[in-house]
């Protein structure tokens, strides 16, 4: 009985020091307004601290006191109200942008009340129905002054109306600048730490999965439903070849050459089902060992995950890892301030979110102690290159039996979705350590262009003998480095 109860409490103990994401990140849910369904769908910074809340609702609130260690600090004013899902929201010289279903709108507070007094329309040169699925999500302003703009197809399906399935550019002048093509259903938009521009796709025809994707101009994005505006569009070039169907896009690469990978995919049901915001840190460390990484929010599974990204024969590609799951609703619209703090607002409506509650505004902070993360995950000819943020214990990580890789890609159709098809397992044959022991050199049997590629690292433990926060990693392989 003595010896059970032992073990028992040695059990208990050794599970109670495993580690877990709030040592690390922790979640503050903040209350909002009892006179509004605050179902935050945009974020953006303003001066004196303060944050510029855009919502599904169509209403503007300013905010105060977010960034507090107490929550209850924090109040509420509202700005505007009268828009239609706003998806962007961009401050510059006093004016307030923001990006809603049918335009860029600009708004001024001139008399200093808190409350916006001057309306004008820069923008709203693309087609709006009424049909509930024609979303648009803007960014703030680019290097040139401009604003990008993500148009969901109709229905997330069709494009009947102007420049549905597109991304265009709104110049500083409001001129619309069409840009790229093969939009179907974004759920984000921002800038990386160079400006390059990248958006959230969602599962669907001619996607198998949610998708980060590069907004390189000219390119397609691979949602062929838009392609009648190549006619309103010049500067684009002619309308690419169609794709085929129920083909690979590896395979369609090498047929429509406008065609532009995704640089990463958000793996279905394991990633996530909806993805959506996407945040780059910028904090300069303030947020943990991630700085100028990728954080990609998902509205389904009310999560965040991070994304490493590098540039192989001209083509982003990288990895996606699990970060912190927990929201209370489903995210949409995010940002982080110059001090590290994200902020992450959204709803359930529509389809649902694993947080539970109809909507929520939330903020995520980094305690200050370092987790046991891959840091960075590098393709190789011949494998791979795992960064750690935390010394490895060389026996375990330099062991090959302490991983395990699986290959899978995606149907591209128009069909709605896809499995993971045309699975493969690949053998690490070989696990080298670092001097440093900050890193690791895989090499793998065979690597398969344009697989997701699984990686598992279940038997890898730090040099203080923990194990991986998150213990799996997501590799797509767009291209095979030469060297």
């Amino acid at each position: 009985m003595k010896r059970t109860l032992l073990l028992a409490t040695l059990t208990a103990s050794a599970f109670a020091a495993d580690p877990k994401e709030s040592d690390y990140y922790q979640i503050t849910t903040f209350d909002t307004p009892a006179t509004t369904a605050m179902e935050v769908s945009a974020i953006e910074l303003l001066p004196g601290g303060k944050l510029a809340l855009g919502t599904r609702r169509g209403e503007i609130w300013t905010v105060t006191g977010a960034g507090s260690a107490n929550a209850s600090d924090v109040k509420y004013q509202r700005f505007a109200e009268g828009q239609h899902e706003i998806m962007g929201l961009a401050w510059k010289d006093g004016w307030l942008y923001t990006t809603n279903r049918y335009e860029v709108l600009k708004i001024k507070d001139e008399d200093g009340d808190g409350r916006g007094d001057i309306f004008a329309t820069v923008c709203d040169k693309w087609g709006v129905s009424g049909d509930y699925h024609e979303y648009s999500f803007g960014t703030r302003f680019d290097k040139n002054g401009d604003i990008w703009v993500v148009l969901c197809l109709t229905g997330s399906f069709s494009s009947n109306i102007d420049f549905r399935g597109w991304a265009v550019r709104v110049k500083p002048d409001g001129t619309m600048v069409p840009t790229c093509s093969g939009i179907r259903s974004p759920g984000g938009i921002d800038f990386d730490a160079d400006g390059e521009v990248y958006y959230t796709d969602n599962q669907g025809p001619w996607h198998g999965a949610c998708t980060l994707q590069h907004l390189v101009p000219g390119s397609f994005q691979g949602h062929p439903g838009g392609f009648k505006w190549y006619s309103k569009a010049p500067d684009m070039g002619p309308k690419p070849v169609e794709p085929k169907n129920k083909s690979r896009i590896v395979a369609e690469r090498e047929r429509v050459k406008e065609l532009l990978p995704p640089a990463v995919y958000m793996v279905h049901g394991k990633i996530g089902n909806s993805s959506s915001a996407i945040v780059c840190d910028l904090s300069k460390g303030k947020f943990g060992p991630f700085s100028k990484q990728l954080f990609v929010a998902d509205q389904s599974h009310s999560n965040i995950s991070r994304v490493f990204l590098e540039t192989v024969n001209g083509i982003k590609q990288g990895v996606v890892i699990p970060f912190v799951k927990g929201f209370k609703s489903g995210p949409i619209g995010g940002r982080m301030d110059a001090e590290g703090r994200l902020y992450l607002g959204g709803s359930d409506r529509g389809w649902g979110a694993k947080g539970g509650k109809p909507f929520a505004f939330e903020r995520v902070n980094w305690t200050g102690k370092v987790p046991f993360e891959i840091h960075e995950m590098h393709a190789k000819p011949d494998g791979f290159e795992l960064t750690f943020t935390l010394p490895v214990d060389p026996a375990t990580a330099g062991n090959p039996a302490s991983y395990s890789m699986r290959a899978f890609t995606y149907i591209y159709q128009a069909d709605y979705g896809s499995p993971e098809v045309d699975s493969l397992t690949p053998k690490i044959t070989g696990a080298v350590v670092s001097a440093d022991k900050k890193s690791v050199r895989l090499t793998v049997d065979k690597l398969t262009k344009g697989h997701v590629h699984e990686l598992h690292l279940n038997g890898v433990k730090s040099a203080e003998t923990l194990p991986l926060l998150h213990p799996v990693a997501y590799y797509t392989l767009n291209e095979i480095p030469a060297k």
